[in-house]
Order: C-alpha cells, then sequence, then structure tokens
C-alpha cells in the first residue's frame, strides 16, 4: 500500500495507509502523552486518537507541551 501524503505543521509528510492519528504520533516518534493535535483545523481529542483515520490530504498541527518555569 503505498503511504498517505498529508501536512504536519505545514511541512509535507507521508503516513502508512489505515493509520489513525494515534498510529501517526508513534509513527513521527511524538510523546502522544504531551501533544496537542489539529487535523485540519479541528482539534482531536486525546480520546479519538485511535478511532480518527489519517486520510490523503489531511493538514495536521501538532503542539508539544514543554514545562518549565
Amino acid at each position: 500500500m503505498p503511504p498517505l501524503d498529508i501536512l504536519v505543521n505545514g511541512a509535507p509528510a507521508t503516513c502508512p495507509e489505515g493509520a489513525s492519528v494515534e498510529d501517526l504520533l508513534l509513527h513521527l516518534d511524538l510523546p502522544r502523552a504531551r501533544v496537542a493535535v489539529e487535523r485540519n483545523r479541528r482539534i482531536v481529542r486525546r480520546d479519538e486518537r485511535a478511532s480518527t483515520r489519517v486520510e490523503s490530504g489531511d493538514a495536521y498541527e501538532i503542539v508539544t507541551f514543554v514545562g518549565g518555569g
């Protein structure tokens, strides 16, 4: 199966076909517990990540939370 062409934070990226948003975070090696995900200008809640499928042409904004002070 060919990979899906998507955008992540404005940059072209690919993702395996059939992947969920949760799978995408794993594919990108991101800390799943400390990120916010927006898909096509809509926030993907943490409890929706496993059931939301990545589709060709999707645009994602992924923000990592950083602690400090």
